[in-house]
């Protein structure tokens, strides 16, 4: 990441606590957790684009 972006995020309560629990599974921080998941959609949605 070259520059970084600083956001609010309102989350259901539930999912929190379950994006916690997935951080702390894979020895991450939350902010990292959300990143990588978010990084991992984004690439299998440009994998899935270009794709015959």
């Amino acid at each position: 990441m070259d520059e970084e972006k600083r956001i609010t995020l309102r989350l259901p309560a539930d999912l929190h606590e379950w994006l916690v629990a997935q951080a702390r599974s894979a020895r991450r921080s939350l902010n990292s957790e959300i990143v990588y998941r978010l990084e991992a959609e984004r690439d299998a949605a440009v994998a899935d684009a270009e794709s015959p």
